[in-house]
């Protein structure tokens, strides 16, 4: 099974909820959670920040992965999100089959 984790910040949750609604819906994700108030400390063009974001992560099929990447960087308002995907080596095979389809 090629399925992947794909982990993107978001400046609150409800852009994460905009985005992981849109990922489900366009067939680019199979699910989304998202986590309220992660607080994020980050050096952007030279100072340091330390702020409240929210994370989403969503479950995804390897073979929509760039399409995945392409439409969460449209949907998010940071001018460099981080998108960052990592492959699911093991698991519940029950729940890896239903995200598999």
């Amino acid at each position: 099974m090629d399925l992947h984790l794909v982990y993107i910040t978001a400046k609150d949750s409800e852009e994460a909820k905009n985005m992981g609604r849109t990922l489900v819906k366009e067939k680019l994700a199979v699910c989304a959670n998202i986590f309220e108030g992660v607080d994020s400390i980050y050096e952007w063009e030279g100072k340091l920040h330390e702020e409240k974001e929210a994370v989403l992560i969503v479950k995804a099929k390897g073979s929509v992965l760039q399409d995945l990447i392409a439409r969460a960087k449209e949907l998010n308002s940071y001018d460099c999100p981080c998108i960052v995907t990592l492959p699911i080596e093991g698991g519940h095979k029950e729940y890896l089959d239903w995200l598999a389809g």
